[in-house]
């Protein structure tokens, strides 16, 4: 307790700092960056489905990743936010127009239909939908249910069966403090599920990623599997507004991480920043500051819209049109990122395979 004191006490005290470039480093491990289907293979299936995660799983994702909000009921799901107006079809169900109301989530105010005022029961009967419709198609809209967790580790438990390297799971709290607040946790439900289904220590495959701070410290007192600390490239943790970010990725930041998380996500921005046409920057000392720390770094989010991608990587002007993700990813993995979250696990499965070298 102590010294999650003490942490926390760092993090309120410091200030943030500017990031000096770096070359080429190593992993922290010496081993190869990690896959991490981010909400499964959601650049080709809608987001947080079992197919996404299935069809993730089969182009090669080393884990996958559901994001997990709860229901009134106390089950976690898989869903981006709690908030389902634009991942399912809720507001198209009139029999749940009246559920439609405006509450505030970290700080801001959001209107739509919200995960815990549905039961499980009530949240099956929906059906999930993309999330970017003007960039990505639409043709599996209407096909999928919104999953449990327990479904999603049932999945794993399946396709893991025989194997020798397992297919890890990254599942992310979303929101805790909100849902503390309003009596529901997501603690208990989760460590529960995990140990149940045998992800159990430090070389279990699975990561517990957050934005907030208190969260993983709760976490870290009941349970030793690995634990990722999230960062956005502006604002802070919305349990800490006395701190940053950018302040939690200065070096004396990290060793305050250090001594509650295995590893940060940041921001892939924060690891290379854009100039101001949108090409890539030089390198920060980020992975470098981390890795000093014992720290692993898992950036995000890779995805092959043009959209999305560098200047010079885009494969023409229409934002929905495909660039060259690959050339994106490798000029990160020259950096010594440790793993890297993709929409895209075929293509970030590929470039991992060449560990950067084109």
């Amino acid at each position: 307790m102590i010294r999650w004191t003490l942490a926390l006490l760092a993090l309120t005290l410091l200030a943030g700092c500017s990031a000096d470039p770096v070359t080429a480093q190593p992993t922290l491990d010496g081993q190869p960056p990690i896959v991490i289907a981010h909400r499964g293979a959601s650049g080709e299936r809608p987001e947080h489905t079992i197919a996404a995660y299935r069809l993730a799983i089969e182009q090669g994702a080393d884990f996958i990743e559901p994001d997990l909000v709860l229901t009134k009921d106390g089950v976690l799901v898989a869903r981006h936010e709690n908030e389902i107006s634009e991942t399912t079809d809720v507001a198209e169900r009139a029999e749940f127009a009246d559920r439609k109301t405006t509450k505030t989530i970290d700080g801001s105010a959001v209107t739509g239909w919200f995960t815990e005022d549905f039961t499980l029961a009530e949240l099956k009967t929906l059906r999930a939908r993309e999330r970017l419709p003007k960039l990505r198609s639409t043709e599996y809209d209407g096909q999928f249910d919104i999953p449990t967790f327990e479904e999603i580790l049932a999945l794993l438990a399946e396709v893991n069966r025989g194997r020798k390297v397992p297919i890890g799971v990254y599942p992310e709290t979303k929101h805790p403090s909100h849902f503390i607040a309003i009596g529901l946790s997501h603690e208990a439900p989760l460590l529960a599920l995990l140990d149940r289904f045998g992800y159990r220590g430090r070389k279990a495959p699975v990561y517990i990623q957050s934005f907030e701070v208190r969260n993983l410290m709760d976490l870290r007192a009941k349970s030793d599997v690995p634990l990722i600390q999230l960062m956005d490239g502006a604002g802070g943790p919305p349990d800490m507004p006395e701190t940053s970010y950018a302040a939690m990725a200065s070096p004396m930041g990290l060793k305050a991480i250090a001594a509650y998380a295995d590893g940060i996500g940041p921001n892939k921005a924060m690891v290379i920043p854009r100039g101001a046409l949108g090409s890539l920057g030089e390198p920060t000392s980020l992975v470098r500051d981390a890795h000093a720390a014992g720290l692993k770094v898992h950036p995000w989010t890779f995805r092959r819209e043009n959209y999305f991608l560098p200047l010079g990587d885009r494969g023409g002007v229409n934002p929905a049109g495909h660039g060259d993700l690959g050339a994106e990813i490798a000029a990160y993995l020259r950096t010594g990122i440790d793993g890297l979250f993709s929409d895209n696990p075929r293509e970030a499965v590929a470039t991992v395979a060449t560990r950067g070298d084109r």
